[in-house]
């Protein structure tokens, strides 16, 4: 048989085919940059060497260009603005008690008769208690900032680092750790005046006077002062979070220069 020979008319037909079978290709079902190589190379390897390969995730490879004083020095800007923002929303009329996500309800041994004194129209003791203990809260935490921005002030240059690479709340967990215990010793003080300052423990007698009634409530159940404290320093990491979470996604919302340059370089 004799070879086939392509001449101009052959050649032109066959680039129109060609043609034609890629304009009808379903563009979109490509829907990654791995299936959009595949077609490429099976067209052309030349042409998928052109295509930009995906970007990587963010791993803070931006950092390398920035002096270790300078991540330090970001962080520790960042975290400060993180503590005096969540203290601020929460030192006010109801920054807790009108916060659903740092609330503090009434302690669990006390909840399992909190329905039972409403069904008796008691709840007007209840909700006294409850509004008491967030109104402590409010009060107490503005004397934790100090104690906080000294934590930042006298965190370690690899526990920085270790920080900056980590998840949306790794400075949040990074106090929690190492320095929550420290911070309950020092701030229950705190609670205990303010508790006094808004009459809790009498709210929580009346409480308790009008349990025990019905055999409902012992004195011993709740310890109000420690209960609080916890409830309080909880709600100050949960903001904590909150704030951290949201420089991390959006480092414009950084108030110092370094703080916005580093974390800016973490999301390259």
């Amino acid at each position: 048989m004799s070879p086939i020979r392509f001449t101009p008319r052959i050649l032109l037909v066959s680039i129109l085919c060609a043609a034609a079978s890629v304009q009808a290709f379903d563009w979109g079902s490509v829907v990654n940059q791995e299936k959009l190589n595949k077609v490429l190379q099976k067209a052309s390897p030349a042409a998928a060497s052109t295509v930009a390969p995906a970007s990587p995730s963010a791993t803070g490879a931006g950092l390398g260009g920035l002096s270790e004083q300078d991540q330090v020095g970001g962080l520790k800007q960042a975290l400060t603005q993180g503590v005096e923002t969540a203290v601020t929303s929460l030192a006010k009329e109801n920054g807790f008690l009108g916060n659903a996500a740092v609330k503090i309800p009434l302690p669990a041994s006390l909840q399992r008769v909190e329905g039972t004194m409403r069904r008796f129209g008691m709840g007007k003791y209840a909700d006294d208690l409850t509004t008491s203990m967030n109104r402590a809260a409010e009060a107490a935490v503005p004397e934790a900032k100090n104690l906080l921005v000294s934590a930042v002030k006298n965190m370690s240059v690899s526990d920085a680092k270790n920080i900056l690479l980590g998840s949306n709340d790794a400075a949040t967990q990074y106090f929690r750790k190492n320095s929550e215990a420290a911070l309950s010793g020092k701030f229950q003080p705190i609670v205990v005046n303010a508790m006094q300052n808004v009459s809790l423990m009498q709210k929580y007698d009346k409480f308790a006077a009008k349990g025990a009634k019905y055999g409902l409530v012992d004195a011993k159940d709740a310890n109000l002062e420690s209960y609080v404290t916890q409830k309080a320093l909880d709600g100050l990491f949960v903001m904590m979070a909150e704030q951290e979470k949201a420089i991390r996604a959006n480092p414009l919302q950084a108030v110092g220069s370094l703080a916005k340059k580093i974390f800016s370089a973490i999301k390259l």
